[in-house]
Formats: C-alpha cells, sequence, structure tokens
C-alpha cells in the first residue's frame, strides 16, 4: 500500500487520547512516530482501561487502542541532559505533537518561538481543551468536560434525560482528528514549518455544523431529540420485535414506499401527516403508529425489505454485533498482533476508517513497552551503550 507520509518523523509528547489519537492515524498513514514518554511513568493511558492486570503491566487497553506501530522512547525533560538529548532527536523529526495544559512547554523551553530559532521547517502541533489563547486557557479540560461546554451534552438524550454524555470519548477524537488533518495538510506546506494551535472545544463545535447554524441562522435553540431525526419524520428507532431499527425515510418518495409496504398507506390520507413538516410536528404520534406493524418482526429482517425498496434502515447494533459483521470483519479494520510483549497475549486493535487504493492501512508493530525503543533512538543520535545506561541510572531516561 502506498503510504504517504513515509520518511515522515513524528515525535509525539502526548497523553491518554487526544494527542495519541492524532498521532495513531499519522501512523498508519506511514509516519514513523516515536512516542516521548516521561521517565519511569509513561503515558497515563498505559494505566487505563478495562483490564487491571495490563494496568498494573502498563499496558492498559486504553494504552493498546491507539499506539500500535509507535516506538517509545523516555526521557525527563526537566532534567538538563534530557532536554540536551530530546534536542538531538528533535532535530531529526518534522513533526512535534504536545497536549500538555498551555505554558507547560514554555516552561521547559520547548515552546515553537524557541525551537523554531533553530527548526524553522518545524511543524508544531500543540492541542488542548480550549486552545492557546482566550480567557479559559488554564482552565482543565478533559472529554466529558469539554462535552458538556461545547452544547454536546446539552443536545444529546431527550427531554427527560438530557444533558447526557456521548457514549465515547467524542471530543477527545475529534480533537485528535482535527489534528491529524491540520498536520497532514501543513505538510503539504511551501516552505514547511508552522505552529498548529488545535482547540478541542473548537474542533468538536465545527463538527456540529447543522446544530450551531441552525442556531446563528434560523434562531432555533437546539434541543435534545433523543432517537428523533428534528429535520424529518419518520427518521429515528422503532421498536420491533426483539430490537429496534432505524428509519430514515427522509424524503416524501421514501414516505411513500414505507406507508406503502407497511400496508398503511391511508396514513398518508390524515392531515397531520399530509407534509413533512406536519410529520415532524406529529412525529410521537406517527412512530406508534408504524410500530403497531414493525412490533411483529425482527429488525433485521425489516432492515432487508425496506433498503430492498429504496427506504434507508438498519438495526440498532451493539459494538460487539457490529465488529463480528462481515462489513466490518472482512475489510481489515481490526489488526491482530500475536503474542504482543508486555501484554502476554494475542491482541485485535482497530486501524483507521478509510483504505488507500483498496487497502486498509495498518502498522507493522504491536503497541511499544515503555521506553521500549531506548537503545535504538538513542545509538542512533551516537549515544553509546554505557552512555545510555548512565543516563538510566540517573533518571534522566
Amino acid at each position: 500500500m502506498a503510504q504517504p507520509l513515509n520518511g515522515i518523523r513524528v515525535l509525539d509528547l502526548t497523553n491518554v487520547l487526544a494527542g495519541p489519537f492524532c498521532c495513531h492515524q499519522l501512523a498508519h498513514m506511514g509516519a514513523e512516530v516515536i512516542k516521548v514518554e516521561a521517565t519511569g511513568r509513561g503515558d497515563l493511558a498505559r494505566q487505563l482501561g478495562a483490564d487491571p492486570e495490563l494496568n498494573k503491566a502498563g499496558m492498559g487497553v486504553s494504552f493498546l487502542a491507539q499506539n500500535a506501530g509507535k516506538k517509545s522512547v523516555t526521557v525527563n525533560l526537566k532534567h538538563p541532559e534530557g532536554k540536551a538529548i530530546f534536542l538531538r532527536l528533535l532535530a531529526t523529526a518534522d513533526v512535534l505533537v504536545e497536549n500538555f495544559r498551555p505554558g507547560v512547554m514554555k516552561r521547559l523551553g520547548l515552546d515553537y518561538e524557541t525551537l523554531r530559532r533553530d527548526h524553522p521547517t518545524l511543524i508544531y502541533c500543540a492541542i488542548s481543551g480550549f486552545g492557546q489563547e482566550g480567557p479559559w486557557v488554564h482552565r482543565p479540560a478533559y472529554d466529558q468536560i469539554i462535552q458538556g461546554a461545547s452544547g454536546v451534552m446539552s443536545i444529546t438524550g431527550d427531554e427527560s434525560s438530557a444533558p447526557l454524555r456521548v457514549g465515547y470519548p467524542v471530543a477527545d477524537t475529534v480533537g485528535g482528528m482535527t489534528a491529524a488533518f491540520a498536520i497532514a495538510a501543513a505538510l503539504n506546506g511551501a516552505p514547511r514549518g508552522t505552529f498548529l494551535d488545535v482547540s478541542m472545544l473548537e474542533s468538536v463545535l465545527a463538527t456540529m455544523g447543522w446544530v450551531v447554524s441552525n442556531h446563528l441562522i434560523a434562531g432555533v435553540t437546539p434541543s435534545a431529540n433523543g432517537n428523533e431525526n428534528p429535520t424529518s419524520a419518520p427518521s429515528g428507532t422503532f421498536a420491533c420485535k426483539d430490537g429496534v431499527l432505524n428509519i430514515a425515510a427522509n424524503k416524501d418518495e421514501q414516505w411513500v414506499l414505507l406507508t406503502d409496504h407497511l400496508g398503511l398507506a391511508a396514513l398518508r390520507d390524515r392531515p397531520e401527516y399530509a407534509t413533512r413538516e406536519d410529520r415532524k410536528a406529529n412525529r410521537h404520534k406517527l412512530r406508534a403508529d408504524l410500530e403497531t406493524v414493525r412490533m411483529t418482526r425482527d429488525p433485521r429482517d425489516w432492515a432487508k425489505e425496506l433498503n430492498r425498496i429504496g427506504v434507508p434502515a438498519g438495526a440498532v447494533l451493539s459494538v460487539p454485533e457490529v465488529l463480528k459483521t462481515p462489513q466490518v470483519a472482512e475489510r481489515g479494520f481490526l489488526h491482530h498482533f500475536d503474542d504482543v510483549p508486555g501484554v502476554g497475549r494475542s491482541i485485535d486493535v482497530v486501524t483507521t476508517g478509510f483504505k488507500v487504493d483498496g487497502q486498509a492501512p495498518t502498522v507493522v508493530t504491536p503497541p511499544p513497552e515503555l521506553g521500549q525503543h531506548n537503545g535504538e533512538i538513542w545509538e542512533s543520535l551516537g549515544l553509546s551503550a554505557q552512555d545510555i545506561e548512565t543516563l538510566k541510572e540517573s533518571g534522566v531516561i
């Protein structure tokens, strides 16, 4: 497979999710990603996840999920010798990614304005909760904080359950994806060399285009609509035998096809369902009318029938269910690693959401143990085995 970022070296100074997820994308596109971790403890994600034994081993599931293909070195950036060898490593890199609180890298003397003097072509990406400036700049920012601050929680759930957290770290993930996109674009710049200020808050707001624009342009206050699609009806979830079905009959012709197929053509004669706006205004009554038929069959059977006649539909699946489907299992989305060091067993991890020339991007090596590549990387900079051992003994690496 063509790897567009082959030959690009990225220094990943990030922790937990947004930054590591960003560099996870870059690694799968061929970049050499060197994870620069704190001496003795490493990425906090090494201690996070649903398997307590892996957390104790420093190979937590949260770490395994997004660090395959990377190399790990350890260094104490607060130590003069640690900072010195880091700067030697930086001289070999194209990109630096960090997600410290704003101001931390400046206190270390490793901020962009300082580094650019000797490294004018460096692409420096700083990911933070609220960006590098503004009245909220020093607030702590975790995924849940950003979900709440961005308005996401206010529109998630329904009238009785909102505000509600999205069921996965959407703010961290969107922030990381935004950073990866910005870095990939900056690598195409000529001449290279730029500072990328990625705000998780703004990244999330940017993905809420319809919701935000309905407020800014149409003056509509965003609300929590549960499983109902506020732009059309019938469009949402419908109860079936042994499960739940999504239907998105967003077009008038799909509304006609749906009611004909269900034997409910008479619904079209009711004034409360005459137009799209009428159906939206009476969506809950409409859902109940449709469910009198839908309750009799399995959602997967209904989905096959409705898709066949041109009405978009799909069963609501659990995560284990969708991973087992041929649609996911046969496209190379999951990558298998045998007997991973530090884990003691084989693991499957996700890759990316795209293919390149028909092939899913993959990486060759599993997630690294803490400091696994100290010898390889530090020796490549001219340090001897004795130098490395001395630095290790003094707590520098």
